[in-house]
């Protein structure tokens, strides 16, 4: 289980980066208005990955 929690918060991790990057890259109304929202969700979804991860140690 905790397996597919720490696949699935990478991968959200990945995706909010990406469109992140390619909004800041581009900016506009998008940049502005969802910019720092994005990076913020990043560091988020990055705490839970690090959550997860010792946790996986912790239950070794």
């Amino acid at each position: 289980m905790l397996n597919l929690l720490l696949i699935l918060a990478m991968l959200a991790t990945l995706a909010v980066l990406g469109i992140g990057l390619f909004s800041f890259f581009r900016g506009g109304a998008f940049n502005d208005k969802y910019g720092n929202l994005l990076m913020r969700a990043r560091v988020g979804f990055q705490f839970l990955a690090i959550a997860v991860v010792l946790l996986m140690i912790a239950a070794g």
